[in-house]
């Protein structure tokens, strides 16, 4: 297997940038790169200075940090080169190692080599790049439970349950003449069912799980000078939107990410709905009106010190939230009776908090978040969910006594499912498309 190497910290300048090599020639090239490198210690930095080709002019002082199979990351050599995080000097290393007969990694090519030599299997993979992607810490110690095999646990629980009651199957179709006693058909079924049971609350927590990866986008809406802007800029902690008293000012949409009790969300700010003669403004009305539709949660969003005014808002099949925004002037009489709606101040932060929860709410009340392992993607999900009515189709079976052969096949490609989670049964074809969506250097 060839040796690669690539840039595993994020391209640009700064303090520090790390080169990672991984294979049988990982020490060898990095020797040639850094000549003064002599007794290297596993697992220890040893400064050095890597240095230009045959001019032997000092490129960078560096740390090298060898890392020896099979205890590495990969399970190959692997040898970590921190230099300054100058793009000259990095491109300069990466240069002189593929000259020296390294290759560039492809996207999550070492992580596939960790999974190749055994380190972690297919969900702890998929893991590792959820954790890079996660958007909240609380997104982040999510993919750290199932990086740390708690999914996999999980699923050698159902896999257990499943094979025994395949074993038992198994032996009665080869070494049983007669059918099986009442009494152990009902120990099968009880036991088909609890496994059953398991793996639907799993594949139920993906509605949750879902929402920690992706996260929603929240549009907020209304007539023109109720204080969407204002509000948006209190709720993204930035005065990211212009606040003015001339109605109209918002002609675009504009967007920020936030975090809601561990739920990226995606704040837009949209142009304030009125009839309008102006062109420009038409245009951001045009794009109020898509943000709407594409928003998982709309903020209503109405002057709540003044009379109340007509409806301006389009409806969508999203949730939404009426805010009664500038509270901290006192609420009309028109709206002193709107139960249903959360007070707001924009201006002094009153009511936020209740907003925030409201927001959660509008999203786990048909989604409940258990505590616990939660499945965050969607080809887990759909394995789960096809190991489950593999495994309903088995139970009518069994309830309906037919032969051993039939209730066997379902029970088998339920097994294969699971397996195809943890990458133990998985194609290369599969393989190939996780792994492009990997970041270069992982």
């Amino acid at each position: 297997m060839s040796t690669i190497v690539a840039l595993s910290t994020p391209i640009g300048r700064g303090a520090i940038a790390v080169v990672r090599l991984s294979g049988e020639l990982s020490l060898p090239i990095v020797r040639q790169l850094a000549p003064e490198l002599d007794n290297v210690k596993a697992r220890r930095a040893t400064l050095t200075k890597i240095r230009y080709g045959d001019s032997q002019d000092a490129l960078d002082e560096v740390l090298v940090t060898y890392f020896p199979r099979p205890y590495s990351v990969t399970g190959e050599d692997v040898v970590e080169i921190s230099c300054h995080g100058s793009p000259a000097v990095v491109r300069q290393v990466l240069e002189r190692a593929l000259h020296q007969g390294a290759r560039l990694a492809g996207p999550g090519e070492f992580t596939l080599r960790a999974l190749t030599h055994g380190k972690l299997n297919l969900a702890q993979a998929e893991a590792i790049r959820d954790l890079i992607a996660a958007q909240t810490i609380t997104a982040a110690r999510q993919a750290s439970r199932q990086i740390g095999g708690e999914l996999s646990i999980a699923l050698k629980r159902f896999k257990d349950g499943l094979i025994k009651v395949i074993v038992v199957l198994e032996s009665a179709l080869e070494f049983v003449e007669d059918d099986l006693p009442d009494a152990e058909l009902n120990e099968l079924q009880e036991l088909l069912m609890s496994t059953r049971e398991a793996v639907s609350h799993l594949t139920d927590s993906y509605s949750a799980g879902r929402l920690l990866q992706d996260g929603l986008t929240v549009a907020i809406v209304g007539s023109p000078n109720v204080g969407k802007s204002s509000l948006f800029n209190r709720l993204s902690e930035q005065d990211r939107a212009i606040v003015t008293d001339i109605p109209g000012t918002t002609r675009d949409t504009l967007t920020h990410s936030i975090d809601v009790g561990g739920i990226p969300v995606l704040l837009v700010d949209t142009a304030g709905l009125r009839e309008t003669e102006d062109s420009i403004e038409s245009l951001g009305i045009e794009r109020t009106l898509k943000a709407i539709g594409n928003a998982d949660l709309v903020l209503k969003v109405v002057d709540g010190s003044s009379p109340r005014a007509g409806d301006a808002f389009q409806e969508s099949g999203s949730p939404s939230i009426l805010i009664l925004n500038k509270c901290d002037l006192g609420i009309s009489s028109d709206y002193q009776k709107v139960n249903d709606a959360i007070r707001v101040s924009a201006l002094t932060g009153e009511g936020l908090d209740d907003l925030r929860t409201a927001i959660l709410h509008s999203v786990n009340q048909n989604n409940s978040q258990p505590e616990g392992l939660l499945i965050t993607n969607v080809r887990h999900h759909e394995l789960l969910r096809a190991a489950t009515q593999e495994m309903d189709s088995a139970m009518c079976l069994l309830k309906d006594q037919v032969t051993e052969e039939l209730i066997l096949v379902p029970l088998h490609n339920a097994l294969k499912y699971l397996d195809q989670i943890t990458g133990e049964t998985t194609t290369e074809d599969i393989l190939s498309q996780v792994f492009a969506t990997f970041c270069i250097g992982k």
